[in-house]
């Protein structure tokens, strides 16, 4: 039931995308109206099947037998949070981006980006639902705690956040080519790419602190440089450059788009690279 849920919705990011096209080379206020409405029903459709697999998760953990205290309920709710797997790290990242998108920056959700937050989603759906195994097995010991949730929730608003970045750095470097006047303007964009970095940054940088603390609970130290850990780093560094290139150097522009593009490309390494070529403490997440 949950998979044809997602199914729908993928379809619904992809019709969404295919409007939000259709609307960049055709002045239709409708077209465009159509697109948000097929992203915000996408949005709501995956809130709802990450909401059953939740419930499937803690009624499997739960089990037989008499029904545990209210505190051990609590605890049991939160431990079973869809994140606790590639499978579902994949549908959550692809819920946070049409999250912030329509949420944080609605206003900039237009033409060109709204292609990027619901096909970058659609793309998303479609390898968790095509190429990963989705079955809810038990956790393993390391993943029962209660930093579960906020940890996995923090690294992926801001992964999110720097995938709207990378979209408006690459617009922004895409000007001067064809289409230049269908494209936003150049301000917007650079403003765009400091307030996305803005906020992934700050979600990031929490993301970090709380997995310190998960790791220090579970592994008994809090930094042993596994390779995500490393590469979270290396991500978290480059985006802190750009920051202070802009806050302190007065960088904006290309440069600044040049450092969203690449911070996005470390991104997509500390998830995707690090999980299949680097195997190390967060393997248990593939």
């Amino acid at each position: 039931m949950i998979s044809s849920v997602l199914g729908v919705v993928t379809l619904a990011y992809l019709l969404a995308g295919l409007l939000f096209l259709v609307a960049a080379f055709s002045p239709s206020p409708r077209c465009r109206s159509l697109a948000g409405g097929f992203l915000w029903a996408g949005l709501a459709g995956q809130t709802l099947a990450i909401l059953g697999r939740w419930t499937q998760s803690y009624l499997g953990a739960l089990g037989p037998g008499p029904s545990p205290a209210l505190l051990e309920k609590i605890r049991l709710v939160v431990h079973q949070a869809p994140l606790s797997n590639f499978y579902e790290s994949l549908v959550f990242f692809s819920w946070c981006v049409p999250f912030l998108g329509l949420v944080a920056f609605r206003p900039y959700l237009q033409n060109y980006l709204g292609i990027l937050v619901a096909w970058l989603a659609c793309l998303l759906l479609a390898y968790a639902s095509l190429g990963v195994d989705s079955a809810i097995r038990p956790l393993m010991p390391a993943l029962k705690s209660n930093w579960l949730l906020v940890h996995v929730v923090t690294c992926f608003l801001g992964y999110a956040a720097f995938g709207l970045g990378f979209g408006a750095g690459a617009l922004y470097l895409w000007q001067g080519r064809r289409f230049r006047s269908r494209l936003p303007d150049l301000p917007l964009l650079d403003r765009l790419i400091y307030q996305t970095t803005t906020v992934g940054f700050l979600f990031l940088t929490l993301g970090i602190l709380t997995g310190a603390v998960w790791a220090e609970t579970a592994w008994g130290r809090y930094w042993s440089w596994d390779p995500k850990e490393t590469w979270s780093l290396i991500t978290w560094f480059i985006y802190a450059t750009l920051l202070h290139a802009r806050l302190v150097k007065g960088w904006q522009g290309r440069r600044t788009a040049w450092l969203a593009v690449a911070g996005f490309l470390a991104v997509l390494f500390t998830y995707f690279g690090v999980s299949f070529l680097l195997p190390g403490l967060h393997s248990y997440l593939t």
